[in-house]
Formats: C-alpha cells, structure tokens, sequence
C-alpha cells in the first residue's frame, strides 16, 4: 500500500485529468490561504467550482467523501472567499468533491459529487 500522501497526490492528479475531460477548465491546484489548501480550482461554464479530493486505499473505513469535516467546510469556504476577492471574480461558485478509492488491483473508483455542501452562513 502507498504511504496516504501518495494516494493523495495521485487522487489529486486523477481528478484534474477527470475533470479536463468532462470540460472543466483547471485554474488552480493546490492553491493556499494561510494553512487552508484547496485542492482544484476549476471554472465550468459560468460558474467557479472548487473541489476537495479525497482518496483512499480500499473501503476498510469510511467512503472517502465522508472526511470532509464541517472544520474542512469551513476552511475551504474560508479560501475560495479569499481566491475570489483576490481575482475579483463575481462568478456563481460550487462546492465538488471527488471520492477516489484505489482498489488492489491498481484500479481505482472515482465519484465526483456536484454541488456536495452548500456554504454555511455562518
């Protein structure tokens, strides 16, 4: 089994690759405010959609989307705020998450969840 950073960053480059093929345009990876980290930043048509990946190594615990925390929410909330302020961009923004399971055989599963939270007003 892969050490999880590793998982990650392969997840992270499976997702790009994913969502380049559906026609989403890559904007940015990995972008950081202060300690938050947003893993992709993608615009599709209209709308800016930031999207947390999370990858796991087979299903021993729980499905890999399931790791988004509420603090998790509120940070990537936190850092796309800033990206958009920082570009001045007034585009309509969605939340994504990309739940990819590697199975032993070097497959893996991937499920892209559109629109997984809505911000909290809080």
């Amino acid at each position: 089994m892969e050490p999880i950073e590793n998982l990650g960053k392969k997840g992270e480059k499976i997702a790009q690759e994913y969502l380049k093929e559906k026609g989403y345009q890559i904007l940015e990876r990995n972008w950081l405010h202060g300690h938050r980290e947003i893993d992709i930043i993608a615009r599709e048509a209209d709308e800016i959609v930031i999207v947390e990946v999370k990858s796991r190594g087979g299903y021993r615990y729980e499905e890999p989307w399931e790791a988004v925390s509420k603090s998790k929410i509120k940070n990537l909330v936190i850092a796309a705020n800033a990206w958009l302020i920082q570009r001045s961009m007034e585009y309509e923004t969605r939340f994504d998450v990309i739940s990819i399971v590697f199975l032993k055989d070097g497959s893996y599963e991937l499920t892209h969840f559109k629109g997984a939270f809505i911000p909290p007003v809080n």
